[in-house]
């Protein structure tokens, strides 16, 4: 019997390990600290924290959804086709303990088994800055629900030329700013613009409103900050003015701003023997010329465009531009021995989360390489985002009603070895599990609780035809978003005022004959 007793308290053993319970100190925290804390914390742009216990179990059941429908954290580009610093996202096994946590009831285990929260820093994300340049007055935000886009000029002061290691923006309020473009001139013009405003800054979509001589790496919710590699950067000329054209998100209410930007120098030996280019891809490219670039109401367009190199380069990053018709960005290189060079790939265009992306390692591209650039835009009434109702012809321009086929590429003439600098100071990540969805479905309702809008994302696994309601605690229609009208498989998005109905608890629906989908949604006021 004695070998028995052993077998079964062996098994008991191992039973209890298999099951045992997944807890926030030993299972949950690290991957909260390590993919969400960067964002949610004081002072950054999430708007709540998820810095410790507490903070993550309060806000466990939404974490569990919106982690498992990859809502969060966000990230566009295709992760199966190229490799950023800081790219977000989460392994298929964290996601399921995650599920598993919440599914339990939050259990916090042993405080004393929590991995201490990360060192970072207060102001910024590399450090503290050689310059910082702040805007000079508070900028007011009017709560009309409208996108307010704004050039701010910020005089450097600088008595002499700065070799540029890294360049950071810094939101003054992190609920109104959506995103900032970073651009530098050295004539006064935007000065002078700037003089003849009524107000603080002037407007501008789309660009500076003036021509500018260089640009940097400008600011996304959740963005990381790099430093250039050694030897490698730009120079910011004396006397130079720093613009930055920040895009304001549509609020109910008013608020104010008054951000910044931190610069940091080159340091030491390190000084600039290779300066960072810019490679733009615009309509001048596109294969009819710049004047091919028309989207007729009702289509779905695809544009492609080609840069030929005359050199061998070392690319560095990318940041692709549209508007709100944008879709899906493919960009490629094909070298003169016919291999294929992947350079980013965007299946599900999002104005909301666009950003410049620095590869984990720098691309060598050989001379007599042919960039091809492709971008698809949806001018139909399937595209929620569509700001012309009904659709409307649309060319080129800055305003919300045009739109724009615009890739930046920063690159340096190649060296050997470039292949093996790594960018980014170590923060690279690669996440193999990509979500692709087979089945139809809603995905979050955002933001959720609402109290004035909804932003609801669903994917169809054929064309249908379809009802999108909102429904009360009983069950009963108290909002017609969409009925009976047909749309085609894949991701769509939907925007809808909700700001009429009575605070509580409601349902989302989705549904005809044969589907039938929903989503809680909390309304307050």
């Amino acid at each position: 019997m004695k070998p028995l007793s052993i077998l079964l308290i062996l098994g008991c053993i191992g039973l209890h390990h298999a099951t045992a319970q997944v807890n926030y100190s030993e299972d949950i925290a690290p991957i909260i600290y390590n993919n969400c804390t960067s964002c949610h914390r004081p002072g950054e742009i999430a708007p709540f924290s998820l810095t410790n216990y507490n903070e993550v179990a309060a806000w466990g059941t939404m974490l569990k959804y919106v982690t498992e429908i990859k809502y969060m954290p966000p990230w566009k580009p295709d992760r199966n086709y190229s490799t950023f610093v800081g790219e977000k996202g989460l392994t298929e096994q964290e996601i399921k303990l995650i599920a598993e946590w919440v599914d339990a009831g939050t259990p916090q285990g042993d405080p004393n088994l929590e991995p201490p929260l990360p060192n970072f820093p207060t102001g910024s994300q590399l450090g503290t800055p050689d310059l910082v340049l702040e805007m000079s007055e508070d900028y007011f935000i009017e709560g009309n629900n409208q996108d307010d886009y704004r050039v701010f000029v910020l005089p450097t002061g600088l008595a002499e030329d700065k070799e540029i290691a890294a360049i950071e923006f810094r939101p003054g309020n992190t609920r109104a700013v959506h995103h900032a473009l970073l651009a530098y001139e050295t004539d006064g013009l935007a000065a002078a613009r700037d003089a003849q405003s009524a107000t603080y800054g002037y407007e501008s979509f789309g660009d500076f409103g003036v021509p500018v001589q260089g640009t940097f790496t400008g600011y996304t919710p959740g963005i990381q900050s790099v430093f250039f590699p050694e030897g490698i950067g730009t120079t910011l000329p004396k006397g130079s003015d720093l613009l930055v054209q920040v895009h304001y998100a549509p609020l109910a209410t008013n608020e104010t701003d008054r951000s910044k930007v931190n610069i940091f120098y080159k340091k030491g030996n390190d000084s600039i023997s290779r300066e960072v280019e810019r490679l733009p891809a615009t309509p001048f490219d596109l294969d009819g010329g710049f004047l091919s670039f028309n989207i007729a109401p009702n289509t779905v367009r695809t544009f492609h465009g080609t840069k030929e190199l005359t050199e061998d380069i070392s690319l560095m990053s990318v940041y692709p531009h549209m508007h709100y018709l944008g879709k899906k960005w493919d960009l490629y290189a094909l070298t003169p021995s016919g291999d294929t060079i992947n350079i980013v790939r965007i299946n599900d265009w999002d104005f909301n989360w666009q950003g410049a992306y620095t590869f984990d390692r720098m691309k060598k591209i050989p001379s007599g390489s042919v960039i091809h650039v492709w971008g698809t835009y949806d001018n139909t009434s399937n595209n929620p985002f569509n700001p012309n109702n009904p659709p409307a012809r649309v060319r080129w321009g800055e305003s919300t009603t045009d739109e724009m086929y615009l890739v930046g590429m920063t690159y340096v003439p190649y060296r050997n070895g470039d292949e093996n600098i790594v960018m980014g100071q170590g923060t690279t990540t690669h996440i193999e599990d990509v979500f692709n969805s087979t089945e139809s479905r809603i995905y979050l309702p955002f933001p959720n609780p609402a109290n004035d809008y909804v932003v609801m994302s669903y994917y169809l696994d054929k064309p249908q035809t379809i009802n999108i309601e909102i429904l009360d605690s009983k069950g009963a229609l108290v909002k017609s978003i969409v009925k009976e009208q047909r749309f085609t498989t894949g991701n769509h998005k939907l925007e809808f005022e909700v700001n009429e109905l009575p605070a509580g608890l409601y349902t989302l629906s989705l549904n005809n004959t044969s589907l039938k989908l929903t989503r809680p949604l909390v309304i307050t006021k």
